[in-house]
């Protein structure tokens, strides 16, 4: 048997050689927390992390240190989220509202640490980006409940910019009242016309009178100015706690799997890589203006294997009865098989566009 002594330096000799792996690692890290930040992707990217794990844990023949190995592995990735966090502390985050609307809950979900910045439209917001003010947007491109938000959609087709990331949130409305208040006090509901609009089963039921708000966040601070508990508003928890309201009435939307789908959009594509199951691509096109072009286009796209999520069309405010048209699919558009699938919709539509290529994001409550 080997004495202890010899043991220890021989692990003191191992642990030295991590270290300066462990270095090295993280000057990796660093570089790739510049390649976020240029890109506008988040620290998480959870797909990639269970990618690691299970590859890792492959490689050692020991199933008894598997889950060992598996800890150390964890570990080590929340190291990495920590360091990329700090390094990410001065990236700057463009979102429509105020704080406690449902765009800033997702943007502090994807960018815990950037400082959110507020605008007061979505094209503002989009243009902070586009001339550098901000280094990304998370901007809400779809709702479950009440469909496509179509400036954002707009912007899309217009702009200059790039999504490199879908995040699902699921929205859960709230009752919200100034201390003391109660179900029978309340006679008006304020908020933003799509949360009345999911919540109309219950305003209905109890009778209550309607006040559109430009977003929930503002109607929440309404009530708190209005010092009446004769108004509600409908908006988060999250808004309660900010403006010092009770919550009344918790999870009151009609449709409880009601989920928001925000784009984070960013002036450098990113060009997603992974399976198809997890690697989505957004394209808008016009068909050109003779028999069977649209028909021919997503022909096309289905002839190459991609499946269709989304397909909706949009007026083209310039041309009267001109549309044009926004596809999101599953699967690598950067792939050999992507491009020959642009090449061929370049016969029967007058612009393509690739919008973006990215990984869906796991869906989180707010």
């Amino acid at each position: 048997m080997e004495d202890l002594k010899n043991l220890r330096e021989k692990i003191t000799d191992i642990d030295n050689e991590m270290a300066d792996l462990f270095s090295w690692r993280m000057e990796l890290v660093k570089q790739v927390a510049v390649y976020k930040q240029h890109k506008g992707l988040p620290v998480l990217d959870a797909k990639r992390e269970e990618q690691v794990i299970a590859g890792g844990i492959e490689r050692i023949s020991d199933p008894e240190l598997r889950p060992y190995y598996m800890t150390f592995l964890k570990g080590t990735m929340k190291v990495s989220r920590s360091y990329q966090s700090k390094l990410l502390e001065g990236v700057k985050v463009a979102y429509c509202g105020t704080e406690g609307a449902f765009a800033h809950i997702a943007a502090s979900h994807l960018f815990p640490t950037a400082k959110k910045v507020p605008y007061t439209s979505f094209k503002k917001a989009y243009e902070a980006v586009e001339n550098g003010e901000c280094d990304c947007a998370v901007l809400p491109v779809e709702n479950s409940f009440a469909g496509d938000v179509d400036q954002v959609n707009d912007l899309m087709f217009q702009g200059h910019l790039f999504i490199n990331g879908m995040y699902d949130l699921a929205v859960t409305h709230d009752l919200l009242g100034i201390e003391g208040t109660t179900l029978k006090d309340i006679k008006t509901v304020v908020s933003h016309s799509q949360a009345l609009s999911q919540c109309a089963s219950f305003i209905k039921e109890n009778g209550f009178k309607e006040i559109e708000y430009s977003n929930t966040a503002l109607a929440a601070q309404y009530v708190k100015e209005q010092n009446d508990k004769s108004i509600a508003a409908i908006a988060s928890a999250e808004s309660a706690k900010l403006m010092g309201l009770e919550v009344i009435a918790r999870s009151i939307n009609d449709d409880r799997s009601n989920t928001t789908r925000f784009a984070v959009f960013s002036a450098s594509d990113n060009r997603a890589t992974g399976d198809s199951g997890n690697t989505y691509f957004s394209l808008v096109f016009t068909a050109r203006n003779e028999a069977g072009s649209l028909a021919k286009a997503l022909d096309i796209i289905g002839k190459h294997g991609f499946n269709m999520r989304t397909l909706r069309s949009r007026p083209m405010h310039e041309l009267l009865w001109q549309y044009y048209f926004y596809v999101e699919a599953a699967g690598d558009i950067y792939s050999d098989n992507g491009r020959q699938c642009v090449e061929e919709m370049k016969g029967c539509c007058d612009k393509i566009k690739i919008v973006g290529s990215y990984n869906s994001l796991k869906q989180q409550e707010a």
